[in-house]
C-alpha cells in the first residue's frame, strides 16, 4: 500500500511509537500525502509491516477515530474522513456542568484563542467515574486538556479531587494541563491553574459591600446543602467568618422554599438560579420593594441578572476564559488567581 513508504517510525526515539503512528499520519495528511477517502492500512498490516504490537497499532487508530481523522467501515477497512483541522491544535475542555457561567467562561476561551484550534467540549456532571472515563478514553488524543474540577460523593457533598482523580490527572503531561476554576488539588509542578479562591472570594467581596450590607438587620445564605451539583463548603466557610467578624446577624438556610416568611430588613444571598427565581417571585407577591425592603444578593454573574439589576457577587469568567487561551497561546505556566467581584445593583 503506498502510504506505507511515507510512515517513519523511529525506534530509538522516546516518543511512544502509537503517538509516532498518530503524527506520522497526520502529517502526511496536512502535507497532501494522504487524502480524503484514502485506504489506509488494517491494523494487522500495519503491525506486521512496522513489527509493532497490534495493541499499539489500534491504539493510535482508536485516537485519530476519536480525533474524526479516519474511520473504519465494516468488512472494507480504515480510510482518510478529514483533511482539514489535523494541523490544528486540539484541545479537550471538561466541564462539571452545564450552566450560564461555566458556558460563559468556555464561550470566551473558545473566541480568544484563535481559529488554529480544535476544541471539543465534555460535560461530566460532576461524576467522578464519568470523568475518569473521559480521560481514560482521550488519553493521549489532545495536545491541551483544560479540566474544571468539581466533584461529588454518595451523599451529594462536593470534594475538590480523589485518589483516582489526582492519579488520572498525573498521567497526563504537566506541559498539556490547564487547571481552571479550582485550585485545591495539591498538584506539583510547573501547570496551569487558573483559580477562584472560594473562601476568600465571598469574604472580600462581601467586604467590599459592608457599607450596604449593614443597613439589613439579617444576612440570609441560600446554600444547597445536598444538590446534584454541589457547591464547594468554602463558600459557607468565607460567609461565616465575614460575619461573625463584622458581628451580623446571619442564617444557613437550604432552599427558598414556596411561601417562605420574609421580614423586612432581610438580605439574601442566593446561589441557585431556582432560589433566585422563586425569591423575587415571593417578594413581588407579597408587595415588598426590592432592594429597600428586602436586599438580594446573587452568586455569579449572568446578564439577564444584570438586565434585571441583581446585585452579584462574581467571578470575572471572561478573565477566567481568555487569561487560559492566552496561556496555552503562549506557552504560559503558574497560577493566576481570577478577580472576584461585588457589582452594586438594584437590588440591594
Amino acid at each position: 500500500m503506498n502510504m506505507i513508504k511515507y510512515i517513519n517510525i523511529d525506534e530509538n526515539s522516546r516518543v511512544p511509537k502509537y503517538k509516532q503512528i498518530v503524527d506520522s499520519i497526520s502529517h502526511n495528511i496536512s502535507s497532501g500525502n494522504l487524502k480524503i477517502d484514502q485506504k489506509i492500512p488494517s491494523i494487522n498490516m500495519f503491525s506486521e509491516e512496522f513489527y509493532i504490537s497490534r495493541d499499539t497499532v489500534e491504539k493510535a487508530y482508536n485516537i485519530l477515530k476519536e480525533r474524526k481523522v479516519i474511520s473504519s467501515i465494516r468488512g472494507k477497512g480504515y480510510y482518510i474522513t478529514r483533511t482539514k483541522q489535523v494541523a490544528k491544535t486540539n484541545i479537550l475542555f471538561l466541564v462539571n456542568k452545564l450552566s450560564s457561567y461555566k458556558m460563559a467562561t468556555y464561550n470566551h476561551f473558545v473566541n480568544s484563542i484563535g481559529e488554529n484550534m480544535n476544541i471539543d467540549l465534555h460535560i461530566y456532571h460532576c461524576d467522578e467515574s464519568l470523568f475518569l472515563n473521559l480521560l481514560e478514553k482521550n488519553k493521549g488524543a489532545y495536545d491541551h486538556y483544560v479540566i474544571m474540577p468539581h466533584f461529588k460523593t454518595e451523599d451529594l457533598k462536593h470534594v475538590s479531587y480523589t485518589d483516582e482523580v489526582i492519579k488520572a490527572l498525573k498521567s497526563i503531561p504537566k506541559e498539556k494541563l490547564i487547571i481552571m476554576d479550582n485550585s485545591k488539588l495539591g498538584m506539583d509542578g510547573e501547570i496551569v491553574e487558573i483559580y477562584q479562591d472560594f473562601d476568600n472570594d465571598i469574604y472580600n467581596a462581601l467586604t467590599e459591600g459592608l457599607e450596604k450590607i449593614v443597613t439589613y438587620e439579617k444576612l440570609v445564605l441560600v446554600y444547597p446543602q445536598k444538590a446534584i451539583y454541589p457547591y464547594p463548603r468554602r463558600i459557607l466557610n468565607g460567609f461565616k467568618r465575614f460575619c461573625l467578624e463584622n458581628t451580623l446577624n446571619f442564617e444557613i438556610i437550604n432552599e427558598v422554599c414556596e411561601d417562605i416568611i420574609l421580614k423586612e430588613k432581610d438580605l439574601f444571598i442566593t446561589i441557585e438560579e431556582s432560589d433566585l427565581v422563586n425569591l423575587v417571585k415571593q417578594i413581588r407577591d407579597k408587595k415588598y420593594v426590592l432592594g429597600k425592603d428586602i436586599g438580594i444578593i446573587s452568586y455569579n454573574d449572568t446578564a439577564l441578572k444584570e438586565l434585571l439589576g441583581i446585585t452579584v457577587i462574581s467571578t470575572d469568567f471572561k478573565i477566567m476564559g481568555e487569561t487560559a487561551s492566552k496561556m496555552i497561546i503562549n506557552k504560559e505556566k503558574g497560577k493566576v488567581k481570577v478577580p472576584f467581584n461585588f457589582i452594586d445593583r438594584n437590588s440591594i
